[in-house]
């Protein structure tokens, strides 16, 4: 059974929306331009046009799936795109924790946080250039994984794991980001 076998599109089918599904997502030269969304099979395949490639291990690949699951199933239910967006962080700290767990010691050593794993990122030479994102929208990522900007990944994470009564709007892009940094950390084990 393929990927794509799991987004059935007669999930979606029994709701027709009065308005279309509209994100805030980065586009070609746009760092946040505007996503809309008419029906559920282009909804669909936007969601599996951000599937991770052929390498990544199934553990991690599998858990990014539930993710995208929930972005899916947001055509129904818009809300479900913040927990698939804890999802796809939690992914990604899955997937560091597996590349980069043993060169980084947390405090009091622990196991490290996701803030330290995320700085092994840049320490394993990732650049706004190495990012699909960034170089097809322009703008930056590093600043949010490094934590120079808040909020950071990391601090993102803890906000919608522990319930942030302010956060409402979904973060444009962060299933995407978090795909790439996955391949990133993962990418002399995918196949081209």
């Amino acid at each position: 059974m393929t990927e794509a076998t799991h987004f059935d599109i007669a999930l979606l089918s029994g709701l027709k929306r009065e308005h279309a599904l509209d994100l805030v997502w980065p586009m070609e030269g746009v760092p946040a331009g505007l996503l809309s969304f008419r029906s559920p099979s282009e909804w669909r395949q936007f969601v599996l046009s951000l599937s991770l490639p052929v390498g990544v291990p199934e553990i991690v690949s599998a858990k990014y799936h539930r993710a995208q699951m929930l972005y899916f199933l947001a055509w129904l239910y818009p809300d479900l795109i913040k927990a698939g967006e804890l999802v796809a962080l939690t992914t990604l700290e899955l997937a560091l924790r597996d590349r980069y767990g043993s060169k980084v010691k947390g405090r009091r050593g622990d196991k490290p946080d996701f803030s330290a794993l995320l700085h092994c990122l840049k320490k394993d030479g990732l650049t706004d250039a190495k990012i699909p994102m960034v170089k097809r929208s322009g703008g930056s990522a590093m600043g949010f994984i490094t934590g120079k900007n808040e909020p950071s990944l990391a601090q993102r994470r803890n906000l919608l794991a522990h319930g942030d009564p302010f956060d409402a709007l979904p973060c444009g892009g962060l299933l995407e980001l978090a795909r790439d940094l996955i391949a990133y950390a993962y990418r002399e084990m995918i196949t081209p």
